[in-house]
């Protein structure tokens, strides 16, 4: 298999049959016909439901899951989760609509993001669903809100920590953010919430997210609970949720190594286990979205052009940064590594040649792949690039040169 994707845990689950890469035993040629185009994303139900039983399997069963819709909002993609996790996350008025249109209970869905519109603010006061609230001021919007429509909002802190996850992908929380409220308002705020009356739930604290470090990890649960100790004390009722939000991170590069969830789960039993004898009625939820869908999806593409230019090799393709930012490079505003790629139709070919995959755009930023090993591709060949299940087509500038918006399947 080629090297380039051989590390992928995914690998484990895929299958290759004639040395073309099948999802449930489908081929990606048959895959493509079954899109009607190129390009398209294909997410494997089955990775996702490997993933989910590994997590109830290693995790505290009192934890309760919960999918971030933000990370693939793919209708059906939403509907299959919904049947299998506790909660669902949201982040806007769109999301929170596909949220409700699953099964699952108000009372399990929340809504967090620093600029809630007030039309969103209502539309979450209506549905009675768990308001995370960013900052005073939008609290006092939705204390309008509540006056003017006879309701009683059920709300949580998000909480900035006065500390960092080190070494995620995106620093979430620690120093000035626009997510969240500080540790030090959350004492005022807690009163405020209190002089409301409003149904208070209790507090999201989350520091960061695609993070592959267990250590840091580690160091993030102990920031958690011993600031939800803190916290709760100053809490106008007794506190019945703590959602520690995710950072749990997938390999996405050669020298990326998948976590030891084995021993963050060891790690949070103990926690759980003191957490939930001081607060018996508490849930604690681990608020999830990459690391259910990203290792599940990939983006294929067809080859339309090869060309050679001062001793290159290009391989143009029909796909690029207009459907997946993040493999491109996110616009080159970090140092850009290849996302796992791969010739659909020869995964047991050995490399031939270092060749770059690019796209259709008009802008040198439209790279899937900077001279990657590949076998011999031409024209009509179909490549795959992997860990495409979040953070894709929904991220990325669809509407740049109006090329045609990419397909999605869930197989």
């Amino acid at each position: 298999m080629n090297p380039h994707v051989a590390h992928l845990p995914c690998m484990e689950v895929f299958s290759i049959q004639d040395g073309e890469l099948t999802l449930q035993g489908v081929p990606v040629t048959q895959l493509a016909e079954s899109a009607g185009q190129t390009p398209f994303f294909a997410y494997d139900r089955a990775m996702i439901d490997h993933r989910v039983a590994a997590l109830r399997a290693t995790l505290p069963p009192e934890i309760h899951l919960h999918y971030a819709i933000k990370a693939n909002p793919m209708p059906e993609l939403v509907q299959h989760l919904a049947r299998m996790v506790d909660g669902l996350d949201v982040a806007s008025a769109g999301e929170l609509a596909l949220a409700l249109e699953t099964e699952t209970a108000p009372a399990d869905i929340s809504i967090a993001g620093p600029g809630k519109q007030d039309h969103e603010l209502a539309r979450a006061l209506e549905s009675g669903v768990t308001i995370n609230l960013e900052s005073p001021g939008e609290l006092e919007r939705l204390a309008e809100l509540a006056n003017r429509h006879g309701r009683t909002p059920s709300v949580a802190i998000r909480i900035n920590p006065d500390f960092t996850l080190k070494t995620s992908g995106m620093q979430m929380g620690g120093g000035p953010k626009q997510f969240g409220i500080d540790t030090e308002q959350a004492p005022a705020v807690l009163h405020r919430i209190g002089e409301l009356s409003f149904d208070f739930r209790g507090f999201q604290i989350f520091a960061g997210s695609q993070n592959l470090n267990t250590d840091a990890l580690i160091t993030a649960q102990n920031g958690i609970f011993e600031l939800f100790n803190r916290l709760a004390d100053e809490a106008p009722a007794p506190v019945t949720l703590l959602n520690m939000g995710g950072g749990l991170g997938i390999p996405y590069f050669a020298n990326d190594r998948p976590l030891d969830l084995d021993r963050y789960g060891e790690h949070l039993h103990r926690h759980v286990a003191a957490c939930r004898q001081r607060f018996p009625n508490v849930q604690i939820v681990l608020e999830l979205g990459r690391y259910l869908v990203g290792e599940a999806g990939v983006y294929v593409v067809r080859v339309i052009d090869r060309k050679v230019s001062r001793g290159q090799v290009f391989l143009v393709t029909d796909g690029g940064m207009h459907h997946h930012l993040a493999a491109s490079g996110n616009l080159g505003q970090t140092i850009r590594r290849d996302y796992p790629i791969a010739l659909a139709t020869a995964m047991d070919h050995p490399a031939a040649e270092d060749v770059s995959v690019v796209g259709p755009l008009c802008t040198p930023l439209d790279v899937l792949g900077s001279r990657v090993p590949l076998p011999y591709a031409k024209p009509g060949d179909l490549i795959v690039v992997f860990q495409s299940g979040a953070y894709g087509l929904s991220a990325s500038p669809t509407y740049f040169l109006n090329h045609p918006k990419a397909a999605e399947l869930l197989v």
